[in-house]
């Protein structure tokens, strides 16, 4: 019975048969980064089309000088494409910059709370493990306290799993929100210009190049910027 109640695990995802009494802080040194992989939020989804919208508008009014060199440079051709640096979207976009602290701020509050309840689970389990070690405690009571540290243990998991969830979630609808903020700020912004197609260009996308002469990520960021300002204040 000893032995059973010493293989109570110190990490509240691990096995019984992993755990190494003595060890308690073995978890605080990996901090368990449980939400590492739902703090980076950025125009993924847009990567992913190889067009991001075939966008036919009239009206060329008020074109940006630099923009229309970039048409002209196009308008012998039958199809008239720019593209946008996502990249570069990605970080002089200010409404990104406010998602992702948003997301960190979210995922850094779930993880602190997490830890923090794993510290006080670990504490009582060792303490729980020299009593044991030291015969000091009857039987019937190292039972109880056993399964107490069980269902501990399971519920600290499962608050866990529902916390990445949670992350990932919100991640997803930040996503579906700046997508959306984007095409139809595009939209909008290709009534000046008549482009035919408006591409996303990647460091790991699908167009492995392109001619400077048709980026308009510089115009497209001041705009958004602008709009998000605007709307802020």
């Amino acid at each position: 019975m000893q032995e059973e109640y010493n293989n109570i695990p110190e990490d509240p995802q691990a096995d019984g048969d992993d755990f190494q009494p003595g060890n308690p802080g073995k978890q605080k040194a990996d901090k368990w980064n449980i939400f590492q992989g739902h703090l980076a939020i950025e125009l993924i989804l847009l990567i992913g089309l190889a067009v991001l919208y075939v966008l036919f508008f009239t009206s060329k009014k008020n074109a940006d000088p630099g923009v229309s060199a970039a048409l002209s440079k196009s308008s012998g051709k039958s199809v008239r494409v720019v593209f946008v640096n996502i990249d570069s979207l990605n970080n002089q976009y200010t409404f990104v910059k406010k998602l992702k602290t948003d997301l960190e701020a979210t995922g850094k509050r779930f993880e602190t709370e997490i830890l923090s309840e794993q510290a006080a689970f670990e504490k009582e389990a060792t303490a729980f493990q020299k009593q044991v070690a030291a015969n000091a405690i009857p039987e019937d009571k190292a039972k109880i306290q056993y399964e107490a540290l069980m269902q501990r243990q399971q519920a600290l998991v499962e608050k866990k799993d529902r916390y990445t969830q949670q992350v990932a979630e919100k991640e997803q609808a930040m996503h579906v929100t700046l997508l959306d903020t984007v095409t139809n700020f595009l939209k909008r912004y290709n009534r000046n210009y008549k482009f035919d197609y408006i591409l996303g260009l990647a460091s790991a996308g699908q167009i492995l190049l392109a001619s400077d002469t048709l980026d308009i990520t510089k115009d497209v960021v001041k705009e958004l910027n602008k709009e998000y300002q605007e709307k802020g204040k």
